[in-house]
């Protein structure tokens, strides 16, 4: 359910089972579909297990990609073409810095109608541009709360976006 005082510049949302996680990737999808344009960053972040690459792969499944949908933890990259979005997923948990981030790439990747997901974020310290929705999941036992914060324009209305149609179709 979606924090309604503050929609345009944050949200939470419960995604403690399986399937309010899809309906999130959905929500998150149906407003990536009506944008125009691109690139788009978000970031998710929470502790090792907490659900970032399951929200990943629910938004994936949701843009229309069928097929897996791995960890990139040792790749780092994982590329997908689906929905009329480029998307990488990143995963930078092993990563140690900034630095590391130039052999990924990232610059080439915040161009054109590219999604950019990153976990880990905080592993580049600080070498990443601002994201458009920071995400964040909280684990506290079985429940999971996912924390959204736009830090754009873009951003807000994209989550604008996710939070109306999280709550229509919820």
């Amino acid at each position: 359910m979606a924090d309604d005082a503050r929609a345009s510049t944050s949200a939470s949302f419960d995604c403690t089972d399986e399937r309010a996680t899809e309906r999130l990737g959905a929500a998150c999808a149906r407003a990536l579909l009506a944008l125009e344009g691109g690139p788009v960053l978000v970031t998710l972040s929470g502790e090792l297990g907490a659900g970032k690459t399951t929200l990943v792969r629910a938004i994936l499944r949701a843009l229309g990609h069928a097929g897996a949908v791995p960890s990139p933890t040792y790749m780092l990259l994982e590329p997908y073409e689906t929905g009329g979005w480029s998307v990488a997923h990143l995963d930078l948990y092993r990563l140690r810095g900034a630095a590391e981030l130039e052999n990924l790439g990232v610059r080439e990747l915040l161009s054109g109608r590219r999604l950019i997901l990153v976990e880990w974020p905080e592993n580049a310290a600080g070498g990443l541009p601002a994201a458009d929705i920071a995400l964040t999941i909280v684990a506290e036992g079985a429940r999971r709360t996912v924390k959204m914060r736009a830090g754009s324009a873009r951003g807000q209305a994209l989550l604008a976006d996710i939070a109306t149609s999280a709550a229509t179709r919820g």
